[in-house]
């Protein structure tokens, strides 16, 4: 399967451990953006990824593109220019202290894409997924027209198109709002991913149920298929339970309550469930199994340090069929 993702990565800047800014002497490099995340966790699941951005056109710019070659994904498409490489500062917390991002990517090179640097066609052709999230639109109008082309050049080609619709409300800085923007984007989509809150707060759709709210969703956008969401119950840092959901228009389907601990890294796990959910639903003609298969590959993200989901096919299987007993294979 050929899956095409699109979106920022940025360089991700952690204390080691789980030490706080104040007492750390280094921090280890790793890069990510969440679209990205998805493809190389797909990429580790057999699938030809493809992911599209545009990075500054210096060392750290081709480190970047490096770094997603060495998980599998297909950097061919990929643009350079001027701006600069966004990063994010992660502090792991433990127990009750919680861990702590900040961000700096004002002014990145994938900020300052347009429309016109990218012609989707030729990347698209063949493609079996278009996958997007909500941050992509945020960053600036260049990069929202840039998405819109993406998923209209999908449509036309027939090929599913998925959101993360995640909403990041100090990103939005361009003078638009998402209630403007991510209605026209999510005309295009097959399956999203999202809860009541923010179906209410972007799309004014309103349901007193997941279910409710789904159905809404499928009579505002007639394209979408599939609703689907992730319930996390955060004990501590270092101990949450994990569960999805997926509504087809008829049905909920429930995943397993996953008890995760302890985590080693939460970031990227909600990716890996994308990543997981859409291999299933190529993959598997069964919706349960395709939920199953995604929250168990989210799980196992939560003990591999990094962005990216580093979990293959028999590990999440595994997991996915009921054993979780971690035993030493030999």
């Amino acid at each position: 399967m050929k899956i095409v993702t699109f979106g920022e990565v940025m360089l991700r800047l952690s204390t080691p451990g789980v030490e706080r800014f104040i007492q750390t002497d280094s921090l280890t490099m790793h890069f990510g953006g969440t679209e990205a995340n998805v493809a190389a966790s797909l990429a580790q699941l057999g699938a030809h990824t493809v992911h599209v951005t545009r990075f500054p056109d210096h060392a750290l710019g081709r480190a970047a593109s490096g770094y997603l070659r060495r998980y599998g994904v297909d950097t061919q498409h990929i643009r350079y220019g001027d701006g600069r490489l966004g990063l994010y500062f992660l502090e792991t917390g433990a127990g009750s202290r919680a861990s702590q991002i900040i961000y700096d990517r004002v002014d990145s090179a994938f900020s300052r894409i347009q429309a016109d640097e990218i012609d989707w066609e030729p990347i698209l052709q063949g493609a079996d997924w278009f996958h997007w999230t909500g941050i992509t639109p945020a960053l600036s109008q260049g990069a929202a027209d840039c998405l819109l082309a993406a998923i209209k050049t999908a449509n036309r080609l027939n090929i599913p198109v998925s959101a993360d619709i995640v909403y990041r409300s100090n990103l939005w800085q361009y003078g638009r709002t998402p209630q403007e923007i991510m209605p026209a984007l999510t005309e295009g989509c097959t399956l999203v991913l999202g809860s009541k809150t923010l179906f209410s707060g972007i799309y004014g759709v309103v349901g007193s149920s997941f279910q409710e709210a789904g159905r809404a969703m499928m009579n505002r956008f007639p394209s979408v298929r599939y609703i689907t969401d992730t319930k996390r119950n955060s004990v501590s840092a270092s101990h949450n339970q994990l569960s999805a959901k997926l509504f087809d228009g008829d049905t909920v389907y429930k995943s397993t309550l996953y008890d995760i601990q302890p985590i080693t890294d939460r970031i990227g796990t909600g990716d890996a469930y994308v990543a997981g959910l859409i291999y299933g639903l190529l993959t598997f003609n069964d919706l349960q199994r395709a939920v199953e298969f995604g929250v168990a590959a989210s799980v196992l993200k939560h003990t591999i340090p990094g962005d990216v989901n580093l979990a293959g096919i028999a590990e999440i299987d595994t997991l996915a069929s009921g054993d979780s007993s971690g035993k030493l294979r030999r």
